[in-house]
């Protein structure tokens, strides 16, 4: 192919997306929608999978040592703990120290005055690298010498795990369900653009023109109703994931949730939409003309 006939071609799929108005306002009406709905799930999921990490990490380990060993033996414990590969950290909380925090707690300190740290346990407070492999990792810190007692929330590990997982199965489903749903538009709107000038296609394919020099106008034109949907999908939704943050922010006095930055996220949603938009819109016209051209 000549360049001449490239551009006359590209020429044809760029009149094709204004000479069919509404269709292709439609088709990138729908591709916006689509890509918004992915995008702000993908969004939401982002940012409870980012605070499931925040609980995950306060997610404590309690790690008690033998009453018999000294404040220094008892340090040397840590040095062991810090060695498993999951171990994230495990701080020391001597006798006194985890005393003086049991009493400031009580309503009435007075009370517990004449306890002796003596009666307690030296301890650590071990935090994971990956929660999901806890029952392994405790099994391994029980294993170490002076170690005598552990105290590992279970339960609250497993819902963290649960919740994670159900957000990714469930994102993924929408995900293939919306994608599904843009590519049948676009590929409808190229299918009507078809139909309407079959008859100069026909006439092309009589005087021996290749599939290929009558497809491309429609890759374009699928291509441009993608990208084009993509980029306003983009803007609308950085709009309205800034001022839902900052909304979500003024009523949040008690800084409970924490919003990832839509600046933060360019670098994956500005490829995610482009790349969607191109898949939807490409794969979309080449699906119409295909079963259009078959003899």
């Amino acid at each position: 192919m000549n360049k001449n006939n490239f551009g006359y071609l590209l020429r044809e799929g760029v009149r094709g997306v204004f000479s069919h108005g509404f269709r292709s306002f439609a088709a990138v009406c729908v591709t916006v929608a689509c890509l918004i709905i992915m995008g702000s799930f993908c969004l939401i999921s982002l940012n409870l999978n980012t605070m499931v990490n925040e609980l995950e990490s306060e997610n404590e380990i309690l790690v008690y040592i033998d009453e018999s060993y000294s404040e220094a033996e008892a340090k040397s414990v840590g040095s062991q703990i810090n060695m498993i590969a999951n171990v994230e950290s495990a701080v020391f909380v001597s006798r006194q120290t985890a005393l003086e925090h049991f009493i400031s707690e009580q309503d009435d300190p007075t009370l517990f005055e004449g306890i002796e740290a003596q009666t307690l346990r030296d301890r650590y407070e071990v935090t994971l690298i990956d929660n999901s492999i806890i029952k392994q990792t405790v099994s391994e810190i029980e294993a170490i010498n002076g170690v005598v007692k552990t105290n590992a929330h279970y339960e609250i590990s497993d819902g963290f795990q649960t919740l994670r997982n159900v957000l990714s199965l469930t994102s993924v489903a929408i995900i293939i369900v919306l994608l599904i749903v843009s590519l049948f538009i676009i590929s409808n709107t190229v299918k009507l653009a078809l139909y309407d000038r079959k008859e100069e296609i026909a006439i092309m394919r009589m005087v021996g023109a290749t599939n290929n020099f009558i497809r491309l106008p429609f890759i374009v034109e699928g291509f441009l109703l993608g990208i084009i949907g993509a980029v306003v999908a983009f803007f609308i939704e950085w709009g309205v994931y800034d001022a839902l943050a900052a909304r979500i922010e003024a009523m949040d006095t008690l800084q409970m949730f924490r919003i990832i930055p839509f600046t933060s996220v360019f670098a994956f949603i500005i490829p995610a939409y482009l790349i969607v938009g191109f898949l939807v819109g490409v794969f979309g016209s080449l699906l119409s003309i295909r079963k259009f051209l078959r003899v």
